[in-house]
């Protein structure tokens, strides 16, 4: 999976993937004995047409071929998500993992799966965007679909917007996207307001976006997430929960403004889990997704993913290993961090205390609320 490499200088690198695998495998959760570590296949044509255009697919496959090849429109043709030798097949693995995930899910093999290498969510259906070649969150939505399932719930928490998602179901009431970004007046891709909840008739309401503070932090984050997340879940009754990690929220990322900490991540990833338990028997597929601070906030934030889906949550006071630090150290250079949490304070406020006009995350929340709730049969203002 670490084939998926734009380069030494570009944001995205695979060395976030190997980082988290060799921390969770030092820490024991892939040597759990519930737990299966599998190779994802390569994602075939047939899976990749469920998500994107033959067209975009043809035009990837000749640019993995002939990196030098330039194609208006693609999304591949500049410095932010440039073509490479064999990105075809790398794109299509980081999509394997995540339709292994549905496949295993689906068919009752295991309850809950995740594949960290995933959550190319700004990948639209024809064209390349925001480092994300392929869809994998919708290749494996899709194929659960396809198979049966009537109810997906999309949750994305990633920093920027999961617009291509979010477009590849527009007009699916089966699917309902919820994504908890910073605002697009901050941040790149500029979408993802309250007003866009889904086209009129039987998918109205099922784009769901909060567009939050540019500088928000733990509590407030938080507070958005749990005045939002549990209430429409609840009232769309998903078969199927299937989540985007990005983790580029934290305060040591310096591609986005959030201030999350590694603490407040993890705890939003218990709230989905909890959900699932609720609401999906349990069934629940966790992807990664952005994640920037490629040796210290990806690989603790998606590790403590790893342990919540495999229900062996790592507490946030558990020292890193020393044998993971000196790999970091000996590989990349750099001191790795010494606990599994940043000594955060996450405590928030409940919406249930009541909505505060002069707080501009509880404006951002409320124009949410007033957008979609009422949608879903909610009161915004007490639901």
């Amino acid at each position: 999976m670490t084939a998926y490499f734009f380069g030494d200088y570009h944001p995205m690198h695979p060395g976030r993937l190997d980082a988290t695998a060799h921390l969770a495998q030092d820490l024991g959760l892939f040597g759990l004995p519930h737990v299966t570590v599998e190779k994802p296949e390569t994602a075939d044509e047939a899976a990749l047409l469920t998500a994107h255009s033959q067209q975009y697919v043809d035009i990837v496959k000749a640019v993995s071929e002939n990196p030098d090849l330039k194609v208006p429109g693609s999304g591949l043709d500049g410095e932010e998500t440039p073509g490479f030798a064999g990105v075809h097949e790398a794109a299509s693995k980081l999509a394997g993992g995540t339709l292994r995930a549905a496949t295993a899910v689906k068919d009752q093999e295991v309850a809950r799966a995740v594949n960290f290498g995933g959550g190319m969510h700004h990948a639209h259906r024809d064209h390349a965007s925001g480092f994300c070649v392929y869809n994998d969150c919708a290749v494996g939505i899709q194929y659960l679909l396809d198979h049966g399932v009537e109810k997906v719930l999309y949750i994305d928490i990633d920093a920027h917007h999961g617009d291509g998602t979010q477009s590849i179901f527009w007009d699916d009431p089966r699917v309902l996207t919820i994504s908890l970004h910073e605002t697009g007046m901050s941040l790149f891709p500029g979408t993802g307001f309250a007003a866009e909840t889904g086209p009129e008739g039987a998918a109205a309401g099922t784009a769901v976006n909060v567009a939050l503070p540019t500088t928000v932090a733990d509590a407030d984050w938080l507070r958005a997430f749990h005045a939002i997340v549990p209430q429409l879940a609840r009232a769309f009754e998903p078969e199927i929960i299937v989540s985007q990690h990005g983790c580029d929220s934290h305060f040591k990322d310096d591609m986005t403004h959030m201030r999350l900490s590694v603490d407040a991540q993890r705890e939003a990833a218990l709230s989905i889990a909890d959900l699932a338990n609720e609401l999906c028997e349990d069934r629940w597929i966790a992807t990664g997704g952005g994640g920037y601070n490629c040796l210290d906030a990806v690989p603790r934030a998606w590790t403590h993913l790893i342990g919540i889906v495999a229900n062996r949550p790592v507490e946030v006071t558990t020292p890193t290993p020393e044998s993971w630090r000196r790999y970091i150290t000996e590989k990349y250079g750099v001191r790795a961090p010494r606990l599994m949490g940043d000594e955060a304070d996450i405590w928030w406020r409940s919406w249930e205390i009541g909505f505060d006009p002069g707080n501009v995350l509880d404006r951002t929340v409320m124009a949410t609320r007033k957008e979609v709730f009422p949608l879903w049969g909610l009161d915004p203002w007490f639901d």
